[in-house]
């Protein structure tokens, strides 16, 4: 694996994975909307310019997918060549994309997607999911020995079609339903089924996702709206039922 780690961006989701990959790489990291002070107080890293932190053996841009483009479009004329990028966006099609057309021959590329996030890893990430799809370079198989030896993820091969169209179901409505949850969730509820707390223990994983996080996955997936038109359709006719049923049954009274 490479020794020298460029993380840029230090969001939430980048600042949670120092704390699992700063005991593999000497680690520079650059974030211009954030103070850097307290990050590299609290982990071993260092901070850096954005050519510096181009320049290391192993990139990640850990940025939102709708900034991706312009990031990596930054990122090229100070890569070095036979570096290695990983992307670890929520959805895949795109930034594969983005990648195959920008980046150099030089420079080889892996794309992942990390199912989990702050905070349904904050108790630790062993056994936990991570979705890869062959890039350029044919690097994938030292990236995933590094994922399941060292990280102990469970890494699920994959490509970037098929991921986004399973995360379509997974995230795109899942992520919109806890939202919904969020909006309307009744306060002072003390007579709790388990389906119930199982619910709001799924709102609670995602309350505290950026707004940034929900539209790229409710935007950025190009099946997202098939799924969507697919589940309103169905909530649409299950009321349509239930008005049905009601309305049977005061015909029945009347009667």
């Amino acid at each position: 694996m490479p020794k020298t780690l460029g993380l840029v961006g230090c969001g939430a989701f980048g600042e949670f994975m120092l704390r699992h990959l700063t005991p593999y790489f000497r680690t520079l990291v650059h974030d211009p909307y954030r103070d850097l002070a307290e990050v590299t107080a609290v982990y071993d890293v260092e901070a850096a310019s954005l050519e510096q932190a181009a320049a290391c053996d192993l990139v990640v841009p850990a940025v939102p997918v709708q900034k991706f483009e312009r990031v990596i479009a930054a990122l090229v004329p100070h890569m070095r060549p036979g570096a290695l990028l990983v992307d670890v966006c929520s959805v895949k099609l795109k930034p594969y994309r983005i990648l195959e057309r920008l980046l150099p021959a030089s420079v080889d590329f892996v794309c992942t997607h990390p199912l989990f996030g702050p905070q349904s890893g904050r108790d630790g990430i062993a056994g936990l999911k991570i979705a890869l799809c062959a890039g350029r370079g044919g690097r994938e198989a030292c990236v995933e020995r590094f994922l399941a030896e060292r990280l102990r993820l469970q890494v699920i091969r994959t490509t970037p079609e098929r991921h986004d169209r399973e995360l379509a179901y997974v995230q795109g409505l899942t992520h919109l339903i806890a939202k919904i949850m969020v909006e309307i969730e009744p306060r002072d509820v003390l007579q709790t089924t388990r389906t119930w707390e199982l619910l709001m223990q799924s709102v609670e994983l995602v309350r505290y996702d950026s707004d940034e996080l929900f539209l790229a996955i409710e935007s950025e997936n190009p099946f997202v709206a098939e799924a969507k038109g697919r589940f309103f359709d169905t909530a649409r006719a299950l009321e349509a039922r239930l008005a049905a049923a009601a309305e049977a049954r005061r015909n029945g009274g009347d009667g």
